[in-house]
């Protein structure tokens, strides 16, 4: 008998579980026992998930763990997502995930130089997708924290409220080549916010042209 246990995770309360829920019924489709469904909502970075633990403590000798993606089960930095699929791995359980091909078998009924071979290009290919899952995570956080910048810097972030119409007076001024000092005065507002909004008004145009700013 084939026995699965499957992890489901999302990383927020305002995602939502059943989108995976159907993993299940694939599963049994595909001839698996369902030992266990382990749900949480957690992020992927963090490795002391209490769900993710428990499963881990659960598993037995070839039971199959099955995730919507790698992602699911780690967004961690590769050390410590290897050592994360070690600790998986040393129950005698293996991962199902999709994207990643299970050579599992095939190495298992392989001898000498082709079962080294088909290990490590199996060790290989769970190696880039944990590195690939945790660029993502880097790459939404840069993401996240520019807009939050950008979002300050319109006085938006933190429950605060842009004024638009001095904010368009100011774009205005400004791009008739007016002055810090004559913008303020015109508007009706401080330098410090004449610098701050022409700031936000260069980024968008940057961004819109597809600039980056990133290093």
């Amino acid at each position: 008998m084939k026995v699965a246990r499957i992890y489901l995770r999302v990383s927020t309360d305002g995602q939502d579980l059943t989108r995976q829920a159907d993993i299940e019924a694939t599963a049994r489709a595909a001839g698996f026992y369902i030992a266990g469904v382990y749900r949480e909502k957690a992020s992927g970075a963090r490795a002391d998930r209490p769900e993710l633990l428990r499963m881990i403590a659960d598993l037995q000798p070839d039971d199959v763990v099955i995730a919507e993606c790698i992602d699911r089960i780690s967004r961690l930095p590769l050390a410590e997502a290897e050592k994360l699929v070690a600790s998986i791995r040393a129950t005698g359980a293996r991962l199902s995930v999709p994207g990643i091909v299970d050579l599992t078998d095939l190495a298992a009924a392989a001898e000498g130089v082709a079962k080294v071979v088909l290990e490590s290009v199996q060790d290989m290919l769970l190696k880039l997708a944990l590195q690939m899952a945790r660029d993502d995570y880097e790459i939404r956080r840069k993401r996240q924290q520019q807009g939050i910048g950008l979002a300050k810097l319109a006085g938006k972030f933190g429950g605060r409220k842009a004024d638009t119409t001095t904010h368009e007076r100011i774009v205005a001024l400004r791009s008739a080549n007016r002055t810090i000092t004559d913008t303020a005065r015109l508007a009706g507002c401080s330098r410090s916010q004449v610098k701050r909004v022409w700031a936000l008004h260069l980024a968008e145009a940057q961004e819109g042209k597809g600039v980056t700013t990133e290093p």
